[in-house]
Protein backbone atom coordinates (compact mmCIF):
# COMPACT_ATOMS: atom_id res chain seq x y z
CA UNK A 1 0.00 0.00 0.00
CA UNK A 2 1.07 3.91 -0.93
CA UNK A 3 2.44 5.84 2.18
CA UNK A 4 2.12 9.20 2.49
CA UNK A 5 5.72 10.75 4.07
CA UNK A 6 6.50 13.81 4.88
CA UNK A 7 9.33 15.87 3.54
CA UNK A 8 11.02 17.99 6.41
CA UNK A 9 12.24 21.30 5.40
CA UNK A 10 16.06 20.32 6.57
CA UNK A 11 17.71 17.06 6.15
CA UNK A 12 17.91 14.88 9.02
CA UNK A 13 21.03 15.06 10.96
CA UNK A 14 22.99 12.08 11.24
CA UNK A 15 23.04 9.35 13.58
CA UNK A 16 25.92 10.69 15.08
CA UNK A 17 25.00 14.13 17.40
CA UNK A 18 26.82 17.13 15.86
CA UNK A 19 28.21 19.00 19.14
CA UNK A 20 30.39 22.12 20.14
CA UNK A 21 32.67 22.77 22.91
CA UNK A 22 31.21 25.23 25.46
CA UNK A 23 32.59 26.70 29.09
CA UNK A 24 30.22 26.18 31.99
CA UNK A 25 30.58 26.14 35.18
CA UNK A 26 28.05 24.90 38.75
CA UNK A 27 26.58 27.57 40.26
CA UNK A 28 24.61 28.30 43.60
CA UNK A 29 20.87 28.44 42.81
CA UNK A 30 20.55 31.99 45.05
CA UNK A 31 22.97 32.81 41.92
CA UNK A 32 21.52 31.27 39.07
CA UNK A 33 19.02 33.99 37.64
CA UNK A 34 21.67 37.20 38.33
CA UNK A 35 24.63 35.22 36.84
CA UNK A 36 22.04 34.65 33.61
CA UNK A 37 21.37 38.33 33.21
CA UNK A 38 24.90 38.98 33.42
CA UNK A 39 26.05 36.49 30.87
CA UNK A 40 23.31 37.49 28.61
CA UNK A 41 24.15 40.88 28.36
CA UNK A 42 27.80 40.74 28.21
CA UNK A 43 28.21 37.08 25.92
CA UNK A 44 24.70 35.99 24.23
CA UNK A 45 24.89 32.64 22.88
CA UNK A 46 23.89 33.79 19.63
CA UNK A 47 24.18 30.78 17.36
CA UNK A 48 23.24 28.70 20.49
CA UNK A 49 19.59 29.59 20.90
CA UNK A 50 18.42 26.51 21.31
CA UNK A 51 20.39 25.39 23.85
CA UNK A 52 19.03 26.35 27.41
CA UNK A 53 21.91 28.44 29.31
CA UNK A 54 21.14 26.15 32.87
CA UNK A 55 21.06 22.44 33.25
CA UNK A 56 19.01 21.32 36.08
CA UNK A 57 19.84 17.67 37.51
CA UNK A 58 20.05 15.44 40.01
CA UNK A 59 23.22 14.68 41.21
CA UNK A 60 23.73 12.12 44.64
CA UNK A 61 19.66 13.13 45.46
CA UNK A 62 20.79 16.81 45.36
CA UNK A 63 19.57 19.36 42.76
CA UNK A 64 22.80 20.65 40.66
CA UNK A 65 22.80 23.94 38.83
CA UNK A 66 25.05 24.55 35.94
CA UNK A 67 25.20 27.41 33.62
CA UNK A 68 27.04 27.78 29.96
CA UNK A 69 29.46 30.75 30.63
CA UNK A 70 30.98 30.97 26.99
CA UNK A 71 32.60 29.32 24.14
CA UNK A 72 35.06 27.26 23.89
CA UNK A 73 37.97 27.97 21.92
CA UNK A 74 39.93 25.57 20.17
CA UNK A 75 43.49 24.87 21.15
CA UNK A 76 43.29 26.05 24.73
CA UNK A 77 43.00 25.13 27.98
CA UNK A 78 39.54 26.16 29.81
CA UNK A 79 41.15 28.72 31.61
CA UNK A 80 42.88 30.20 28.73
CA UNK A 81 39.96 30.70 26.49
CA UNK A 82 37.54 32.58 28.90
CA UNK A 83 37.19 36.21 28.14
CA UNK A 84 37.92 39.16 30.82
CA UNK A 85 34.61 39.65 31.61
CA UNK A 86 33.75 36.15 31.53
CA UNK A 87 36.93 35.87 34.26
CA UNK A 88 35.86 38.84 36.43
CA UNK A 89 32.12 36.85 36.58
CA UNK A 90 33.83 33.49 37.62
CA UNK A 91 35.58 35.22 40.35
CA UNK A 92 33.41 37.16 42.02
CA UNK A 93 31.00 34.07 41.89
CA UNK A 94 33.88 31.65 42.95
CA UNK A 95 32.72 29.03 40.55
CA UNK A 96 34.60 26.45 38.66
CA UNK A 97 34.92 26.56 34.90
CA UNK A 98 34.71 22.98 32.97
CA UNK A 99 34.51 22.29 29.50
CA UNK A 100 31.08 20.47 27.99
CA UNK A 101 29.65 19.75 24.91
CA UNK A 102 26.19 20.58 23.64
CA UNK A 103 24.13 20.24 20.57
CA UNK A 104 25.17 22.44 17.71
CA UNK A 105 21.89 22.07 15.68
CA UNK A 106 18.43 22.59 17.00
CA UNK A 107 16.81 19.15 16.91
CA UNK A 108 13.68 18.90 14.17
CA UNK A 109 12.16 15.79 15.73
CA UNK A 110 10.61 15.10 19.01
CA UNK A 111 13.22 12.18 19.24
CA UNK A 112 16.10 14.12 18.27
CA UNK A 113 15.42 16.61 21.11
CA UNK A 114 15.35 13.67 23.85
CA UNK A 115 18.62 12.29 22.40
CA UNK A 116 19.64 16.25 23.11
CA UNK A 117 18.43 16.58 26.41
CA UNK A 118 21.02 13.10 27.27
CA UNK A 119 23.46 15.82 26.55
CA UNK A 120 22.42 19.25 27.63
CA UNK A 121 18.88 20.89 27.86
CA UNK A 122 17.68 22.62 24.56
CA UNK A 123 14.32 23.52 23.09
CA UNK A 124 12.41 22.34 21.01
CA UNK A 125 9.74 23.94 18.24
CA UNK A 126 7.70 21.50 15.98
CA UNK A 127 7.04 23.46 12.14
CA UNK A 128 4.36 25.64 12.11
CA UNK A 129 4.21 26.28 8.63
CA UNK A 130 0.57 26.87 6.81
CA UNK A 131 -0.98 23.67 5.90
CA UNK A 132 1.63 21.02 7.14
CA UNK A 133 0.07 17.98 8.45
CA UNK A 134 1.86 15.65 10.77
CA UNK A 135 -0.77 13.09 9.57
CA UNK A 136 -3.70 12.22 7.02
CA UNK A 137 -6.76 10.51 8.39
CA UNK A 138 -8.12 7.31 6.38
CA UNK A 139 -10.14 9.00 3.84
CA UNK A 140 -7.99 11.81 3.11
CA UNK A 141 -4.56 9.45 2.35
CA UNK A 142 -7.31 7.57 0.18
CA UNK A 143 -8.08 10.40 -1.84
CA UNK A 144 -4.88 12.13 -1.99
CA UNK A 145 -3.31 8.34 -3.35
CA UNK A 146 -6.09 8.33 -6.10
CA UNK A 147 -5.04 11.52 -7.06
CA UNK A 148 -1.93 10.41 -7.77
CA UNK A 149 -3.12 7.17 -9.31
CA UNK A 150 -4.45 9.80 -11.72
CA UNK A 151 -1.19 11.60 -12.41
CA UNK A 152 0.62 8.48 -12.94
CA UNK A 153 -2.05 7.34 -15.94
CA UNK A 154 -0.33 10.96 -17.96
CA UNK A 155 2.77 9.61 -17.58
CA UNK A 156 3.12 8.42 -20.83
CA UNK A 157 2.35 10.03 -24.45
CA UNK A 158 0.80 8.85 -27.48
CA UNK A 159 4.59 7.79 -28.86
CA UNK A 160 4.52 4.93 -25.52
CA UNK A 161 8.05 8.30 -24.16
CA UNK A 162 7.85 8.24 -20.66
CA UNK A 163 7.50 12.23 -19.48
CA UNK A 164 7.03 13.93 -16.40
CA UNK A 165 3.63 14.46 -15.27
CA UNK A 166 1.53 17.20 -12.74
CA UNK A 167 -2.51 17.85 -11.47
CA UNK A 168 -3.29 20.80 -9.83
CA UNK A 169 -6.47 20.23 -7.20
CA UNK A 170 -8.56 22.63 -5.79
CA UNK A 171 -8.84 20.72 -1.72
CA UNK A 172 -11.89 22.61 -1.26
CA UNK A 173 -14.14 21.14 -4.02
CA UNK A 174 -12.10 18.66 -5.39
CA UNK A 175 -11.80 19.37 -8.67
CA UNK A 176 -8.38 19.05 -10.93
CA UNK A 177 -7.82 22.44 -12.01
CA UNK A 178 -5.48 21.56 -14.81
CA UNK A 179 -2.95 18.72 -15.95
CA UNK A 180 -0.21 18.52 -17.94
CA UNK A 181 2.91 17.16 -18.96
CA UNK A 182 6.27 17.65 -20.01
CA UNK A 183 6.42 19.13 -23.70
CA UNK A 184 9.92 19.74 -23.93
CA UNK A 185 10.44 18.04 -27.04
CA UNK A 186 8.82 19.36 -29.75
CA UNK A 187 7.49 15.69 -31.16
CA UNK A 188 4.97 15.82 -28.19
CA UNK A 189 1.58 16.22 -28.29
CA UNK A 190 -0.04 19.45 -26.70
CA UNK A 191 -1.74 18.23 -23.74
CA UNK A 192 -6.06 18.97 -22.77
CA UNK A 193 -6.34 20.81 -19.90
CA UNK A 194 -9.14 20.10 -17.49
CA UNK A 195 -9.94 23.27 -17.44
CA UNK A 196 -13.35 23.19 -19.91
CA UNK A 197 -15.08 22.89 -16.52
CA UNK A 198 -17.66 25.91 -17.37
CA UNK A 199 -19.06 23.81 -20.50
CA UNK A 200 -20.13 20.72 -17.95
CA UNK A 201 -16.92 18.18 -18.20
CA UNK A 202 -15.28 18.96 -15.33
CA UNK A 203 -14.44 15.69 -13.33
CA UNK A 204 -12.90 14.85 -10.22
CA UNK A 205 -9.32 13.07 -10.17
CA UNK A 206 -10.52 10.92 -7.51
CA UNK A 207 -13.10 9.74 -8.97
CA UNK A 208 -11.16 9.11 -12.03
CA UNK A 209 -8.68 7.03 -9.85
CA UNK A 210 -11.33 4.90 -8.01
CA UNK A 211 -11.91 3.26 -12.01
CA UNK A 212 -7.91 2.15 -11.83
CA UNK A 213 -6.66 -0.96 -11.74
CA UNK A 214 -3.76 -2.15 -9.72
CA UNK A 215 -1.54 -3.21 -13.03
CA UNK A 216 -2.05 0.21 -14.05
CA UNK A 217 -0.09 1.53 -11.99
CA UNK A 218 3.14 -0.70 -12.61
CA UNK A 219 5.76 1.24 -14.52
CA UNK A 220 7.39 -1.44 -17.12
CA UNK A 221 11.44 -0.56 -17.39
CA UNK A 222 11.73 2.41 -19.62
CA UNK A 223 14.12 5.55 -21.46
CA UNK A 224 13.33 8.27 -18.63
CA UNK A 225 15.77 10.68 -20.82
CA UNK A 226 12.58 13.04 -21.05
CA UNK A 227 11.82 13.78 -17.93
CA UNK A 228 12.60 17.30 -18.03
CA UNK A 229 13.11 17.52 -14.62
CA UNK A 230 15.46 15.07 -14.09
CA UNK A 231 17.74 16.70 -16.86
CA UNK A 232 16.89 20.20 -16.73
CA UNK A 233 20.24 21.62 -18.23
CA UNK A 234 19.87 19.13 -21.27
CA UNK A 235 18.78 22.13 -23.74
CA UNK A 236 22.67 23.23 -23.05
CA UNK A 237 24.07 20.49 -24.80
CA UNK A 238 25.67 20.60 -28.28
CA UNK A 239 23.44 19.35 -30.49
CA UNK A 240 24.76 17.34 -34.08
CA UNK A 241 25.13 19.07 -37.25
CA UNK A 242 25.53 17.80 -40.43
CA UNK A 243 28.24 18.59 -43.47
CA UNK A 244 26.82 21.94 -44.03
CA UNK A 245 26.57 23.22 -40.94
CA UNK A 246 23.28 22.95 -40.36
CA UNK A 247 21.53 21.15 -37.32
CA UNK A 248 20.76 17.43 -37.76
CA UNK A 249 16.66 16.95 -37.28
CA UNK A 250 16.00 14.08 -34.88
CA UNK A 251 12.47 13.03 -35.33
CA UNK A 252 11.76 16.74 -35.34
CA UNK A 253 13.91 17.14 -32.11
CA UNK A 254 13.70 20.40 -29.96
CA UNK A 255 14.03 20.79 -26.16
CA UNK A 256 12.61 23.27 -24.54
CA UNK A 257 13.91 24.79 -21.64
CA UNK A 258 11.04 26.17 -19.82
CA UNK A 259 8.00 23.63 -21.14
CA UNK A 260 8.44 21.14 -17.78
CA UNK A 261 5.10 19.59 -16.99
CA UNK A 262 4.52 22.01 -13.65
CA UNK A 263 4.80 25.16 -15.54
CA UNK A 264 2.59 23.92 -18.18
CA UNK A 265 0.26 23.07 -15.66
CA UNK A 266 0.52 26.67 -14.03
CA UNK A 267 -0.34 28.23 -17.74
CA UNK A 268 -2.98 25.58 -18.10
CA UNK A 269 -4.41 27.24 -14.67
CA UNK A 270 -3.98 30.66 -15.60
CA UNK A 271 -5.79 29.85 -19.13
CA UNK A 272 -8.55 28.54 -16.96
CA UNK A 273 -9.17 31.43 -14.81
CA UNK A 274 -8.94 33.68 -17.77
CA UNK A 275 -11.77 31.32 -20.00
CA UNK A 276 -13.92 31.64 -16.06
CA UNK A 277 -13.48 35.76 -15.53
CA UNK A 278 -13.21 37.14 -18.67
CA UNK A 279 -14.10 40.34 -16.53
CA UNK A 280 -11.22 40.80 -15.12
CA UNK A 281 -9.24 40.56 -18.42
CA UNK A 282 -11.31 43.13 -20.05
CA UNK A 283 -11.07 45.31 -17.26
CA UNK A 284 -6.85 45.00 -17.45
CA UNK A 285 -7.10 46.21 -21.13
CA UNK A 286 -9.09 48.72 -20.26
CA UNK A 287 -6.48 50.50 -18.17
CA UNK A 288 -3.95 49.60 -20.36
CA UNK A 289 -5.91 50.94 -23.04
CA UNK A 290 -6.05 54.10 -21.53
CA UNK A 291 -2.73 54.98 -20.89
CA UNK A 292 -3.64 54.71 -16.79
CA UNK A 293 -0.51 55.65 -14.71
CA UNK A 294 -2.10 53.89 -12.02
CA UNK A 295 -1.53 50.27 -11.27
CA UNK A 296 -4.66 48.90 -12.03
CA UNK A 297 -3.82 45.82 -10.04
CA UNK A 298 -3.36 47.60 -6.55
CA UNK A 299 -6.88 47.32 -5.78
CA UNK A 300 -8.27 44.99 -8.16
CA UNK A 301 -9.57 41.33 -6.30
CA UNK A 302 -7.31 39.63 -8.64
CA UNK A 303 -4.65 40.66 -5.89
CA UNK A 304 -6.69 39.09 -3.12
CA UNK A 305 -6.64 36.10 -1.42
CA UNK A 306 -8.05 32.87 -2.98
CA UNK A 307 -11.52 32.87 -1.34
CA UNK A 308 -13.54 29.77 -0.89
CA UNK A 309 -16.72 28.97 -1.94
CA UNK A 310 -19.44 28.20 0.27
CA UNK A 311 -21.32 25.05 -0.07
CA UNK A 312 -24.27 26.96 -2.08
CA UNK A 313 -22.02 28.12 -4.97
CA UNK A 314 -24.36 26.09 -7.55
CA UNK A 315 -27.14 28.56 -6.21
CA UNK A 316 -25.36 31.84 -7.77
CA UNK A 317 -26.56 32.74 -10.70
CA UNK A 318 -24.38 31.91 -13.72
CA UNK A 319 -24.48 35.68 -15.27
CA UNK A 320 -22.62 36.60 -11.75
CA UNK A 321 -19.83 33.66 -12.03
CA UNK A 322 -18.87 34.63 -15.75
CA UNK A 323 -19.22 38.30 -16.53
CA UNK A 324 -20.84 40.69 -13.76
CA UNK A 325 -18.39 42.73 -11.93
CA UNK A 326 -19.15 40.45 -8.54
CA UNK A 327 -17.51 37.54 -10.42
CA UNK A 328 -14.16 39.37 -9.12
CA UNK A 329 -14.16 38.22 -5.68
CA UNK A 330 -14.66 34.68 -6.30
CA UNK A 331 -11.34 34.84 -8.61
CA UNK A 332 -8.73 32.92 -7.11
CA UNK A 333 -5.11 34.71 -6.73
CA UNK A 334 -3.15 32.38 -8.74
CA UNK A 335 -3.16 28.84 -7.61
CA UNK A 336 -3.45 30.04 -3.70
CA UNK A 337 -5.05 26.86 -1.55
CA UNK A 338 -4.22 24.59 -4.26
CA UNK A 339 -2.39 21.25 -4.37
CA UNK A 340 -0.47 19.58 -6.83
CA UNK A 341 0.31 16.27 -7.68
CA UNK A 342 3.79 15.49 -9.55
CA UNK A 343 5.44 12.51 -10.83
CA UNK A 344 9.31 13.20 -10.22
CA UNK A 345 10.33 16.01 -7.08
CA UNK A 346 10.31 18.98 -9.32
CA UNK A 347 13.71 21.04 -10.09
CA UNK A 348 14.44 24.86 -8.81
CA UNK A 349 13.24 26.32 -11.44
CA UNK A 350 9.56 24.35 -11.47
CA UNK A 351 9.95 24.54 -7.34
CA UNK A 352 10.47 28.42 -6.79
CA UNK A 353 7.55 28.99 -9.79
CA UNK A 354 5.25 26.94 -7.07
CA UNK A 355 6.64 29.32 -4.32
CA UNK A 356 5.37 32.24 -6.42
CA UNK A 357 2.35 30.67 -7.42
CA UNK A 358 1.26 30.40 -3.76
CA UNK A 359 0.84 26.50 -3.60
CA UNK A 360 -0.48 24.95 -0.49
CA UNK A 361 1.01 21.41 -1.04
CA UNK A 362 3.32 19.59 -3.14
CA UNK A 363 2.78 15.69 -3.86
CA UNK A 364 5.29 13.72 -5.45
CA UNK A 365 5.86 10.12 -6.32
CA UNK A 366 9.43 9.83 -7.12
CA UNK A 367 12.59 11.25 -6.44
CA UNK A 368 15.09 13.54 -8.15
CA UNK A 369 18.73 12.82 -7.69
CA UNK A 370 20.17 14.75 -10.47
CA UNK A 371 18.19 18.34 -9.57
CA UNK A 372 15.29 17.34 -6.85
CA UNK A 373 14.75 21.07 -5.23
CA UNK A 374 12.92 19.19 -2.33
CA UNK A 375 14.96 16.85 -0.53
CA UNK A 376 17.06 15.07 -3.48
CA UNK A 377 19.29 17.78 -3.72
CA UNK A 378 17.88 21.08 -2.37
CA UNK A 379 15.23 21.63 0.15
CA UNK A 380 14.07 25.16 -1.17
CA UNK A 381 10.48 24.57 1.43
CA UNK A 382 13.21 25.35 4.03
CA UNK A 383 14.52 28.68 3.52
CA UNK A 384 13.68 31.35 5.72
CA UNK A 385 13.65 33.91 3.02
CA UNK A 386 11.23 33.50 1.11
CA UNK A 387 7.64 35.25 1.05
CA UNK A 388 5.59 31.65 1.09
CA UNK A 389 6.27 28.04 2.40
CA UNK A 390 4.28 25.19 0.87
CA UNK A 391 4.44 21.59 2.60
CA UNK A 392 5.76 18.49 0.84
CA UNK A 393 4.77 15.29 1.01
CA UNK A 394 6.57 11.97 -1.29
CA UNK A 395 3.85 9.41 -2.03
CA UNK A 396 5.76 5.90 -1.40
CA UNK A 397 4.78 3.62 -4.36
CA UNK A 398 5.14 0.02 -3.25
CA UNK A 399 8.12 -1.91 -4.36
CA UNK A 400 5.94 -4.45 -6.28
CA UNK A 401 4.29 -1.53 -8.05
CA UNK A 402 7.49 0.44 -8.54
CA UNK A 403 9.69 -0.97 -11.72
CA UNK A 404 11.65 2.41 -11.72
Amino acid sequence: MCQIVHVPEKAPCSPELSTVDVVASVVEAKYANTLVRQLNQICALENLRHVKRVRRRLVEGKVELSVILCLHHEHGNVDGGIPSDILLLTSSYQLTPFKAKVPKYAALSKEEWKEQHKLWPTSFHPSTNPGEFTGFDEEESQLIIQYMKYTLRLMRTSSNQVVNAAIIVDPVDGKVIASATDQTFSTFPTNETISNNINGSEQSAATSGKNLKGSELKLLPCDFSRVSCLYPWRWTEPRPVNQNGYEKCQGNFSWHPLKHATLIAIENAAARDRQLYPCLESQKDQFIADGSVHDWSDNNPIKRQKIKLSENVDMVDENVLLGSPTSDALKPYLCTGFDIYILWEPCAMCAMALVHQRIRRIFYAFPNPNAGALGSVYRLQGQKGLNHHYSVFRIMVPEEEDQL
